[in-house]
């Protein structure tokens, strides 16, 4: 299918779809109040639906924004073992891609790595994630979900409480509460349920000092593998979405803007950083989105405070360097949709009061899978110096074991794909 065909399919189910549901309502009530409908919100929906729990989900974007947004595209094994299983796959198993392949593109040469063969986690599939993200919206409301679009949640309050509400805020400037007994917190960051957090909550957050500015580029995949270029000037990535669609990363100062590197530029770099002289051509197209990301890694602890719970980017923000933070989202999703299914229709309470050590044990394994993806692929930020020479010298090394060594290639495989 062509992006054309993919976006008519979209912009038809956006049409179709503009009912009721996507008022936004400023008061209501619900055993749980959901925020944001982003892969977490939407699956957490859909098994709490599935499940018999009355619960509604609060998105300040419209549907067409949320439709739209082009995010992460590699979902792991876990996360396509969970869309299958509660029958949220037809998309993904239609239009989704297996991927299995890395190519390490070094000065010193190159090598490929056929991670799915290698450990027990299986292959990568690619499959955007503003598909998922229609696919998993259409089928809550299809299923006579509720959900509010342009509905803004300011603040979560009394969450300590047995009814905790959610201040709102309409599009229209409506300003009104939902009230449940428990608040999903699927906000990102930069939400109301961070906000709303009590003061003591720790923060562990890590600077990673790199900055990459990524790019979706109207043009087909250069390569059949995922692409990690280490280069002097700096890392650059090749990551397919579809047959006409393609990310690129490349690594660039801190605080550099956005829009400050032309078309241009930015192929000519690509080209130098991947070696495309020695490698082949990159298929070049129109950039139709750019922005910049700065590496930072953020864990808090606990996830629970009272009845509200962290999900997603909310309870972590990991780096893009290893394909984890939507993995975690949806396998976060499905612990807490079990838990909240279990006590509010089985009065079984204990899988709540795990969610946080459950969730933690995974994050953790996935944040050190990440740091360690940074340090290969990056030197450290600042002046040349010994410390810089020495890590170049260690990067090397763990790039001829991963070359190599089996036993390197398989602890590699259960990293990268699984959560």
């Amino acid at each position: 299918m062509s992006e054309s065909q993919r976006s008519q399919l979209v912009a038809h189910d956006r049409d179709a779809a503009a009912t009721a549901a996507d008022a936004a309502t400023a008061d209501g009530t619900a055993d749980v109040v959901i925020l944001g409908a982003g892969p977490a919100g939407l699956v957490l929906g859909n098994l709490l639906q599935a499940g018999g729990i009355d619960c509604v989900v609060l998105e300040r974007a419209d549907r067409a924004h949320v439709q739209s947004r082009a995010r992460a595209g590699y979902l792991a094994a876990n996360t396509v073992r969970i869309l299958e299983e509660n029958g949220l796959a037809a998309g993904l198993r239609r239009n989704g891609q297996p991927h299995a392949v890395c190519e390490f593109r070094t000065e010193d040469g190159r090598f490929r790595l056929d991670y799915g063969s290698l450990g027990p986690c299986g292959p990568h599939t690619v499959y955007p994630q503003q598909e998922l993200v229609t696919d998993l919206l259409t089928h809550y409301l299809d299923a006579g979900g509720r959900l509010s679009f342009e509905t803004e949640a300011l603040a979560v309050l009394d969450a300590d409480g047995a009814r905790p509400s959610v201040a709102v805020r309409t599009a229209d400037g409506r300003q009104g509460h939902w009230q449940g007994r428990y608040v999903a917190g699927c906000d990102g960051r930069h939400g109301a349920a961070r906000r709303s957090l009590p003061a003591g909550v720790v923060r562990h957050r890590r600077d990673h000092g790199v900055s990459w500015l990524g790019l979706l580029a109207e043009a087909p995949p250069s390569l059949d593998a995922v692409g990690y270029a280490v280069h002097r000037r700096g890392f650059a990535g090749h990551m397919a979405r579809t047959p006409e669609v393609t990310r690129y990363y490349v690594q660039v100062e801190r605080g550099e803007p956005a829009g400050a590197w032309s078309e241009q530029r930015i192929w000519d770099e690509l080209a130098l950083r991947m070696h495309a002289a020695d490698y082949g051509p990159l298929r070049g197209g129109r950039i139709v989105q750019q922005s910049v990301v700065d590496l930072e890694s953020d864990v808090l602890e606990p996830l629970r405070h009272g009845s509200l719970f962290l999900v997603g980017d909310a309870a972590s923000l990991i780096s893009p360097s290893a394909a984890k933070g939507a993995n975690l989202a949806v396998l976060e999703a499905e612990i807490l949709a079990r838990a909240l299914v279990d006590d509010l229709a089985h009065g079984d309470p204990a899988g709540l009061d795990r969610y946080s050590a459950r969730c933690l044990d995974h994050i953790w394994r996935a944040q050190e899978f990440s740091h360690w993806m940074i340090q290969l692929l990056h030197s450290p930020p600042g002046p040349v110096g010994g410390e810089t020479l020495f890590h170049d010298a260690l990067r090397r090394s763990r790039l001829e074991l991963l070359r190599t060594s089996r036993t390197h290639q398989q602890w590699f495989a259960e990293g990268y794909v699984g959560v």
